[in-house]
């Protein structure tokens, strides 16, 4: 099965084409700019380096947050169009889970951040269990040092939020905080890709329509929404 995947989630931009376990292309950028200025011609680019259409991807793989809420936008709207345009399915992988995914094996504990703002970041928690990435609770937003008040094991972090508060991680868990190698903390869209593989069995190329991101923590847009008046 080939799959289209975008991952728009961070400041990174990330698109990939996979054909079940194979990688056949992938380009990752980070340029400061909105994604809307190049994610159409990453794909064009990914698409041309492997020698393949668009009419040949047999389904679309998205991040489906958290994380930037512009950022998610654009990466679901784009996919969202695919999906109708070539009436193939998509599914949706959450980039904390991608993350996860990314981190180096053998590790106890791996809690995946990204930068949330406000100083505080997205997280969850995941185990491996016989080789398979268990999640532990929900996916959540916090600051930091609320985080690290529950870990009491070793844990791996990994992702922009870990990065951004290093100090703290580390103030507050001492050597029981580790962090992945330089080049894990992006998310790659092929590793979304290798994930989204089981989702498309029973996936019907309608159910885009009703696809919504997930941010965990409303736009500030709706949080700073004046409250409604009623008239009498």
């Amino acid at each position: 099965m080939k799959i289209l995947a975008i991952d728009t989630a961070t400041p990174s931009c990330s698109v990939a084409l996979t054909d079940g376990e194979t990688l056949l292309s992938e380009v990752t950028v980070k340029t400061g700019r909105s994604h809307s200025r190049h994610i159409m011609e990453i794909i064009r680019q990914v698409l041309a380096l492997s020698v393949f259409n668009l009419e040949d991807i047999d389904g679309f793989a998205v991040s489906r947050g958290p994380g930037s809420f512009t950022g998610l936008r654009i990466g679901i709207s784009t996919v969202k169009g695919y999906a109708f345009a070539t009436a193939k399915p998509m599914v949706g992988v959450s980039s904390l889970r991608s993350l996860a995914a990314q981190a180096p094996a053998g590790t106890d504990l791996i809690c995946p951040m990204l930068d949330a703002r406000k100083k505080e970041v997205y997280y969850a928690l995941y185990r491996y269990d016989g080789g398979t990435l268990i999640r532990q609770g929900n996916e959540g937003v916090l600051p930091p040092d609320k985080i690290t008040g529950r870990i009491e094991t070793t844990c791996l972090f990994i992702g922009t939020g870990a990065l951004a508060y290093r100090s703290v991680i580390e103030g507050a868990l001492g050597r029981r905080a580790q962090f992945a190698p330089e080049g894990h903390h992006i998310i790659r869209a092929s590793t979304l890709a290798f994930l989204s593989r089981d989702r498309f069995v029973g996936a019907d190329p309608k159910d885009a329509a009703d696809f919504v991101p997930t941010y965990i923590r409303k736009p500030d847009a709706v949080l700073n929404r004046p409250p409604s008046r009623l008239s009498s």
